[in-house]
């Protein structure tokens, strides 16, 4: 359209209103609180892109350390779309995470498809995740704040691939459900749709399975969300034996100088798609 110009400003509080109402018009899970993190994690790194003056899209990005950064919330919305703002964001969140601040890799989250898109701005497909829903488990959890859980920073490392303890202190506060186990860790935290699952950490099998059953078991059970790498056989077993379904399937992807390579047979529940 003739005339008609696009802008990227950083995201401000003043914008969370407007990015939940993209979230609740997409349809996902997130809530004001998780806008609230990443942008208390990385105000200079969250995006708004307005169209004529009018806010039309979002996108942030987490770092991890200096080796791994994190692209999510690309949302844009549905008046704006077919305008390449999507890809502007992207390209935004590239430059301020490879240029701006040299971090070695950056990933993301995609759905099938936006992989082609990602594909075509040099990202690389590393693994697949599938969401499961289901119901929470009825009784009474043997579970603590998310205060009080000491997450094992060093099998986190493995695990994911990157230091993000900074991020996951901040996440803990934001839990109102935590697991800690002898070799292994497991947040829970409300969701705009459902409670959702994750991290959840395990170094073996049966200290996966018990943080896991502890994280979903409530005395008013409602639904869940639950990512999982389809590497982790373990998890997928455990979600069927407890009458989740697959849901929709996700694509983890890397671009960068070198790959951060985790263990995503430890990964018991992903963080979340916008975070890894």
């Amino acid at each position: 359209m003739s005339g008609s110009r696009s802008l990227i400003c950083p995201l401000q509080t003043d914008d969370i209103e407007f990015a939940c109402s993209l979230v609740e018009l997409a349809g996902w899970n997130q809530r004001a609180e998780d806008w609230s993190r990443l942008l208390a994690a990385e105000p200079e790194g969250c995006f708004l892109i307005e169209w004529n003056g009018s806010p039309a899209g979002t996108a942030t990005t987490t770092r991890y350390g200096s080796d791994l950064g994190w692209v999510g919330m690309v949302l844009v919305h549905p008046d704006f779309r077919r305008r390449g703002l999507a890809t502007a964001l992207l390209e935004r969140c590239l430059v301020y995470l490879l240029e701006e601040n040299q971090m070695s890799c950056v990933k993301l989250d995609a759905t099938p498809e936006g992989q082609k898109v990602y594909e075509k701005l040099g990202f690389h497909a590393e693994l697949e995740l599938t969401r499961w829903e289901g119901t929470e488990i009825f009784g009474e959890p043997p579970l603590e704040s998310g205060q009080s859980v000491i997450i094992p920073k060093d099998l986190d490392h493995i695990a994911f691939g990157a230091d993000r303890l900074e991020y996951l202190e901040r996440l803990r506060s934001d839990s109102d459900r935590a697991a800690i186990g002898p070799e292994g860790f497991g947040l829970s935290r409300q969701g705009r749709v459902a409670r959702y699952l994750g991290p959840v950490v395990a170094e073996f099998p049966d200290t996966g399975r018990s943080l896991v059953q502890a994280l979903l078991t409530s005395p008013s059970p409602g639904p869940v969300y639950w990512d999982i790498p389809e590497e982790n056989t373990g998890a997928k077993e455990l979600a069927g034996e407890l009458g989740f379904q697959r849901q929709r399937p996700l694509i983890r992807m890397w671009t960068g100088k070198a790959q951060a390579t985790g263990q995503a047979n430890l990964q018991w529940a992903i963080g979340a798609p916008e975070t890894g």
